[in-house]
């Protein structure tokens, strides 16, 4: 027996099924670090001379997180480099399909007053994986550098308190296997240079948007819509 269903009853639906299908191509993410270095995202240290510490569990001791639990956040500090050292930290999120459009945002702050300034990159790979080169200078296929907070490297500019940035994806030719990345990069960095101290990161977010299929979806339900309702217009 065929099942029937009234004009604003298969819009609704229509409507369901096409983002129900956007939600399901989306690669959203959302990440408020409860437990350190999220299973999945790649740690790789390439300061030189190497320190002890590269990404590690926030510390309330320097500041609480922006949300959740006071250690909640992930950090990066001048423990990445020993003596003085040219710094590059990479903490690289997995590889995902990405669309024109999709956003990362994330929250970011160092210690209040820091004497010693701090900076961080947020670059994408468009092949995606954890190819950052061996070097202190190198960004492998991470060549897209999408956002740079204090790109001088001057003191006082990188905030100290939680603020909010977001990158938008555009440029790319189609659905792409990328990755983003954050790099905690400084010269004359280590706890005998003249900069880096320590910064957090949190409640990281992707919001992506829907694949074309979905818009198409919802054009064709609606077309479908308007001829049902044609129908019962000519039979009343």
């Amino acid at each position: 027996m065929a099942v029937s269903f009234k004009p604003a009853v298969m819009s609704t639906l229509l409507l369901a099924m096409a983002l129900s299908a956007g939600a399901a191509s989306a690669n959203a993410l959302s990440e408020n670090f409860d437990g350190g270095v999220p299973s999945g995202w790649t740690v790789v240290n390439n300061s030189n001379p190497l320190g002890d510490a590269a990404w590690f569990q926030g510390n309330p001791m320097a500041f609480n997180a922006q949300q959740g639990a006071p250690n909640s956040y992930i950090g990066a500090a001048w423990t990445s480099g020993k003596d003085v050292s040219a710094i590059s930290n990479w903490l690289i999120l997995p590889t995902s399909t990405y669309h024109n459009g999709d956003t990362l945002s994330f929250y970011t702050r160092t210690v209040e007053s820091s004497p010693f300034p701090d900076r961080l990159e947020v670059r994408f790979s468009n092949v995606g994986g954890v190819n950052v080169g061996g070097a202190a200078d190198s960004v492998g296929s991470f060549s897209s550098l999408l956002l740079s907070v204090n790109p001088g490297q001057d003191t006082g500019v990188y905030p100290d308190a939680w603020t909010k940035y977001s990158v938008t994806l555009n440029g790319l030719s189609g659905a792409t296997n990328g990755a983003f990345a954050f790099h905690y990069s400084l010269d004359d960095g280590g706890p005998n240079g003249t900069r880096s101290n320590l910064i957090g990161i949190d409640t990281v977010s992707i919001t992506a948007v829907p694949e074309p299929s979905t818009y198409l979806m919802l054009g064709a339900g609606l077309g479908l819509v308007g001829l049902a309702r044609k129908r019962k217009a000519k039979a009343a």
